[in-house]
């Protein structure tokens, strides 16, 4: 197997069920620049997203999106971390420049930099050109990588989704049972067995 061919196939391989792979840094936190790391959030659910670069256009309507909605994450269990290639001091400069001029004003959760590229690279979203593409990861309390989505640099995420998915998650962790497609919180679940799943067809 070629050397490209192992990378490619690397970054191809899906972190999900792993363990989180570890990483460091210094975070913008409220206007103040303070180390953070992995393990900062054992115990917690994390959702930790990567985006391509401060002081562009899709990216500070994702951020502050996940800012506003904040509380419901903490409601979960569920902190929030976003991550670029940018330097904490970029980071800054976007955080203090408010929203009506493409800023980002307070946020309710760090942005973390990651000027050596490590953990983008980790995480398998760098691409060759050093920016991260939009690649989001729900990290459980143990660690381990629950879900991951990435995707191409032109459309931005969706908060509601992400706390969609994270609901079902810690729905099937409490109960044992799964959720179908389209579930959201309040919505039936379904026994993972050929007799216990057709209670929950029965009423379709």
């Amino acid at each position: 197997m070629s050397e490209v061919t192992e990378a490619m196939w690397s970054s191809l391989n899906p972190l999900v069920q792993s363990q989180a792979p570890e990483f460091q840094g210094t975070a913008v936190v409220g206007k103040d620049f303070k180390d953070i790391k992995l393990k900062d959030f054992e115990g917690r659910w994390l959702c930790l997203f990567f985006y391509p670069l401060d002081f562009t256009f899709v990216c500070p309507t994702e951020i502050t999106a996940f800012s506003d909605r904040y509380e419901h994450f903490k409601k979960l269990n569920c902190e929030i971390v976003g991550c670029s290639v940018d330097s904490q001091f970029s980071h800054l400069a976007w955080v203090n420049q408010p929203r009506n001029k493409g800023g980002l004003g307070e946020l309710n959760f760090p942005l973390l930099s990651d000027m050596n590229k490590e953990i983008a690279s980790d995480y398998g979203v760098l691409l060759e050109d050093g920016v991260a593409l939009r690649g989001l990861f729900l990290i459980n309390p143990k660690q381990e990588i629950s879900y991951q989505v990435v995707h191409a640099l032109g459309v931005g995420r969706s908060v509601d989704e992400t706390l969609r998915v994270l609901e079902a998650f810690q729905t099937h962790e409490k109960t044992g049972e799964v959720c179908p497609a389209n579930w959201s919180a309040g919505k039936d679940t379904m026994k993972p067995d050929p007799a216990g799943s057709q209670e929950y067809f029965s009423k379709r």
